[in-house]
């Protein structure tokens, strides 16, 4: 259970700047989008055993900056999450 706390404030961790997006955006309720609500899930998932067996003990943005401070360890999958993850966070072009 506090795996997947640690993960999913990772994640939050990583989306805080989408917080700062206004709320007014014409089709948008404010919140995090479809896409990127999956991309977070898929990066909780993808991420659970690169948090356990590099960050154990650590939750939220902790858990984040060790991922981040081992990236030459972290898996393949992990990594491709957490890349989907932050463009899916960022606005679409145009």
């Amino acid at each position: 259970m506090k795996l997947r706390i640690a993960i999913t404030l990772a994640a939050l961790a990583i989306a805080g700047s989408a917080v700062a997006q206004p709320a007014a955006e014409p089709g948008g309720s404010g919140g995090p989008s479809p896409e990127m609500m999956a991309a977070r899930q898929a990066m909780r998932q993808a991420c659970a055993a690169d948090v356990k067996t590099l960050c154990d003990g650590k939750m939220g943005r902790e858990a984040m900056m060790c991922l981040r401070d081992n990236a030459a360890k972290v898996g393949a999958p992990c990594k491709e999450a957490m890349a989907k993850m932050m463009a899916a966070r960022r606005p679409p072009a145009g």
